[in-house]
């Protein structure tokens, strides 16, 4: 499978919370990240998704967030991953920030130049990656 989302984390179902119209369902990649997707619950029946199934889920860059440093804020966020600054490509107005997880999974986030500023983004830095829970879109093999 080939995609344009820069983020593809492969995992494994751990628990799937059913609902009236959306299901949460939660998954552990083989680093040890656990990421919540909301999706409907015609997709979780479509997609055969139970406990035990591997999955991959899909973000966009430009859907992750960045907050500088050990962060201790709260976010309404549900998926917050921990890493390192590992690289920082910049273009004309926005750069590519790839953070570096302690499992060794990649996270890419676009933002704005202002934003690497502002939050003094520089390899080898802390840095957390915030992704809402609806940002996530699984894929299952065909």
């Amino acid at each position: 499978m080939k995609v344009s989302a820069r983020n593809a984390f492969k995992g494994t179902i751990t628990a799937v919370q059913p609902g009236a119209v959306n299901a949460e369902v939660t998954l552990k990649t083989p680093g040890g990240d656990t990421l919540v997707a909301i999706i409907t619950e015609g997709s979780v029946k479509s997609l055969g998704l139970a406990v035990g199934k591997e999955v991959v889920a899909l973000v966009k860059a430009p859907w992750v967030m960045l907050a500088a440093g050990d962060s201790t804020l709260k976010f309404s966020a549900r998926n917050q991953l921990h890493g390192t600054v590992s690289a920082v490509s910049k273009g004309a107005v926005n750069s590519e920030v790839k953070l570096t997880l302690p499992g060794g999974s990649h996270v890419f986030a676009v933002v704005t130049n202002d934003a690497v500023a502002e939050l003094n983004l520089a390899v080898g830095k802390p840095a957390s990656a915030v992704i809402k829970s609806s940002h996530i879109i699984l894929a299952v093999p065909a």
